[in-house]
């Protein structure tokens, strides 16, 4: 749908078409099938992770209370994105309006840009656990763990902001099917009428900034837990702080890989579909799976909780 517009010669979309992720009609309902079960288990997973972080007191932690707020952006933004994607497997148009695609596109953008962040906090939670492990009821007190929470926030919705500000300015007219499954900024630019020279700018500004700043400080971390681990002599004590750090440095090699394949290169189609399924639908899911099938602790909640589920349903 297009509206004219009395100052200028040419119209402006007023809503779009999402492409999808395939064209294929025999491919539709298995797809659907597919997604609504990877949407159900990260839901599950991820506010399960949540619940059992709220009931389990030995789980009052800092490095638990990061994985809580972790996993509440998972289901977040993946939410943004999955149930549209849902619903357009079975539609016979798969319309968005321009104000729905600005939203979507800003929510997705705060909750990805949190979870850099986020994972960043995480790594040096495990730092000062490890290496400065009599400090760290100081250096990691709920006060201070409370502000970097909200600063990894802060910095999402910022971010967020900005880019969908510049998205705001640029015009769109003519064609409006977007060659995805979601409004994201590389396909949306390929729609411009007008200059997106200062959207380029900004996306490889902030992409370096919250792609290559949280990475640096995730390898400095690991660096300095790496050589404290190497330095302990009994090797039961090495394993245990490795275990510590081996969920979340899978969680982060599988983020951070799959969004530096999506931004940090020439936008390509098919890639950017794949890469986008990989980042936005599948890894909420693991987060929650890699979170609790290597971590004692959790696993230790989990069968207190189910313990006292059953002795409440025979009695």
């Amino acid at each position: 749908m297009q509206v004219q517009m009395a100052d200028t010669n040419h119209s402006t979309v007023t809503e779009f078409i999402l492409a999808g992720l395939t064209d294929k009609p025999e491919l539709q309902l298995p797809l659907f099938l597919l997604f609504l079960g990877i949407y159900l288990f990260t839901v599950l997973g991820n506010l399960g992770m949540i619940i059992l972080i709220l009931l389990s007191s030995h789980l009052h932690t800092p490095m638990y209370f990061f994985l809580s707020s972790l996993s509440f952006i998972d289901l977040c933004y993946s939410t943004v994105i999955t149930p549209k994607m849902l619903v357009n497997f079975v539609a016979k148009k798969n319309i968005i309006s321009y104000q729905q695609c600005m939203t979507q596109l800003y929510f997705f953008l705060a909750f990805v840009i949190s979870e850099c962040h986020m994972l960043a906090a995480m790594a040096y939670d495990r730092y000062v656990a490890i290496c400065n492990p009599l400090l760290y009821n100081v250096t990691m007190s709920y006060q201070i763990c409370s502000w970097m929470v909200g600063g990894v926030y802060g910095m999402g919705f910022i971010g967020a902001a900005v880019h969908t500000l510049c998205m705001l300015r640029v015009i769109f007219c003519k064609a409006n099917v977007i060659n995805h499954y979601f409004c994201d900024l590389f396909p949306l630019m390929e729609l411009a009428c007008s200059s997106t020279y200062v959207n380029e700018v900004v996306l490889l500004c902030l992409s370096a900034f919250n792609i290559f700043i949280p990475t640096l400080t995730i390898l400095g971390s690991y660096i300095f837990i790496i050589t404290s681990i190497l330095h302990i002599k009994s090797t039961e004590g090495r394993f245990k702080a490795f275990s510590t750090c081996s969920s979340h440095f899978s969680a982060v090699s599988v983020f951070f890989g799959s969004l530096a394949f999506m931004y940090l290169q020439p936008f390509s189609k098919d890639k950017g579909k794949v890469s986008s399924v990989f980042y936005t639908t599948v890894v909420p899911m693991l987060n929650p799976m890699i979170y609790s099938l290597r971590n004692r602790d959790v696993k230790l909640a989990l069968n207190k909780i189910l313990y006292v589920i059953k002795f409440y349903v025979k009695n």
